[in-house]
């Protein structure tokens, strides 16, 4: 199958090599707060299983956090905010943790797509690298 898109299509081999390859965890969440899609099936930052597909996203964060993420959603569905980041400690790495809206042409919400990356390495960068440095 081709996906066509307003600036090229891409099959759904590629799509899915494309998002795989992302030094990223992406997950998807729809516009009813289900997860419908992550990517990198037992390689993550925070360990996903099959089963949480079609479950409410509510159900898959700690008790504790679940008002941070209704929030989240809220202000997503209202229009009122895009992102939401956050930054944590966990085993001596940093980890980013981004949340965006995913809106069509219309500006209408169509989910979350949350994201996150162990910035740990992208933290000590300092000055210009310019040149390749691989050996040939």
């Amino acid at each position: 199958m081709v996906l066509q898109f307003e600036a090229g299509s891409l099959s759904e081999e590629e799509v899915n090599a494309i998002l795989e390859s992302l030094p990223v965890d992406a997950t998807f969440i729809d516009k009813e707060d289900r997860v419908k899609y992550f990517s990198k099936l037992g390689k993550r930052i925070f360990a996903r299983a099959k089963a949480v597909i079609g479950r409410k996203v509510q159900l898959c964060h700690p008790k504790k956090s679940v008002h941070v993420v209704n929030s989240i959603l809220e202000a997503f569905k209202t229009g009122n905010k895009d992102v939401a980041e956050f930054w944590i400690q966990l085993n001596n790495r940093t980890i980013h943790i981004r949340y965006f809206a995913v809106r069509n042409k219309d500006g209408e919400y169509l989910g979350t797509m949350e994201v996150s990356q162990d910035i740990t390495d992208i933290k000590k960068i300092e000055g210009e690298k310019r040149l390749l440095d691989w050996e040939m």
